[in-house]
Order: C-alpha cells, then sequence, then structure tokens
C-alpha cells in the first residue's frame, strides 16, 4: 500500500540528497550497505538491551536508504541486475534484525514467551511473503501488492515498537504483532492465489 502512495513523493524529496551524495563520489552500493549496518545495529544491539525507542528511531531513519539508493542508481544510469540483487538481499537481512531484535529482548526477559513467538512467526511470514514474490518473478509470473507489502509491515512495526519504548503498554505491541502475522499470513495467500490464477489451465 505505502508503496504505491510514498515512493513518489519520496523520490522527489530524496532526489537532491541523492545527487549531493553522487556528486561526492559515493555510490548507491555504499548506501544501501550504509543502510543496512545501520538497521543491524538498530534491531540485533539496541532492540535487546532494552532501547526500543532509539532502536526504532535508528532503523526507522536508516530504512530511507532503501529510497536514497534507488534513487541514485537511477539519477546515475548505473541500475543493473547487480544493485536490484543487492537491494533485495540486503532488505532481507534487515528484516531479519527487526524482528530478530525482538525476539531477542523478548526472550531475553524471560517471561514474554508469547511475544518471541508472535515476532519470530511476523519474521518467518515476513519471508515467505518476499520468497513467493521472488520465486513467482523468477518464472515470469506477476507476483505483487497483498495487504501487508514490505513496507506496510516495517512501517507498522517500528513505530509501534519505539512508541511502546517511550510510554505506551507492552500489551500494545502484542496486538500489533498478532495483527502484522495475520495480514502477512493473508498476503501470502493473495500472492499465491495470484499465481495459480496465471498458471491454471484455462
Amino acid at each position: 500500500m505505502l508503496n504505491r502512495y510514498a515512493r513518489a513523493f519520496f523520490a522527489k524529496l530524496f532526489a537532491p540528497v541523492a545527487a549531493e551524495l553522487l556528486r561526492r563520489g559515493i555510490s548507491p552500493d555504499a548506501v544501501t550497505i550504509f543502510g543496512t549496518i545501520g538497521l543491524l545495529v538498530g534491531g540485533l544491539v539496541l532492540y535487546p538491551m532494552g532501547e526500543l525507542f532509539w532502536g526504532s528511531a535508528l532503523m526507522g531513519a536508516m530504512a530511507f536508504t532503501d529510497l536514497l539508493d534507488g534513487n541514485m542508481a537511477r539519477q546515475s544510469g548505473r541500475s543493473s541486475p547487480w544493485g536490484a540483487f543487492l537491494d533485495s538481499s540486503m532488505d532481507r537481512i534487515g528484516d531479519a534484525a527487526i524482528f530478530g531484535g525482538l525476539v531477542l529482548y523478548f526472550a531475553g526477559r524471560g517471561d514474554d514467551f508469547v511475544d518471541a513467538y508472535l515476532a519470530l512467526v511476523c519474521l518467518v511470514l515476513g519471508f515467505v511473503t518476499s520468497y513467493v514474490k521472488a520465486r513467482a518473478e523468477s518464472l515470469g509470473l506477476r507476483c505483487e501488492g497483498g495487504i501487508a507489502e514490505r513496507a506496510d509491515r516495517m512501517v507498522v512495526i517500528l513505530v509501534a515498537t519505539g512508541l511502546v519504548g517511550l510510554f505506551l503498554p507492552a500489551w500494545v505491541l502484542t496486538l500489533v504483532m498478532s495483527l502484522l502475522a495475520a495480514a502477512s499470513a493473508f498476503t501470502v495467500a493473495q500472492r499465491v492465489a495470484m499465481v495459480h490464477a496465471q498458471t491454471r489451465p484455462s
């Protein structure tokens, strides 16, 4: 959902920043890797320490590099299969950092088995959602959309976790992860149905 409405806006917003980074000799690949490192620090260092707000703030800022590197690639004419491959691979690492960090945080508390389980379910379903799309597209099929695309999942979990880290009660995050897991499962079903409709005999 956010892909449709936000990408055009942020593409214009980040165009001058992308141009300046290119002028300074910084490559799109470097921005991609820098953003991933930030996600790893936020998720796998700050979250397990209990710094839910600062971890979410850092990862929220780093998430914008996912838009910036693509903008840079287009402006420089460096869009390539390698760039697309690197970006997609780093996205999976970033996803794992966010939900993996939550698993470590809840597991470390010792009494949050349900929340740790929900974070793990969200992690797995997020990977399945991305895999279904990638596998379908490798076969030349269309497989996109759904009620919980990657951008939607990232915004929801980072905002909810950050606010719980500030002042909201912990049960809010439990509820958000439950809804996110259900929405992710539904998105997988939507994409599987889309592929099935394209492949069944007419």
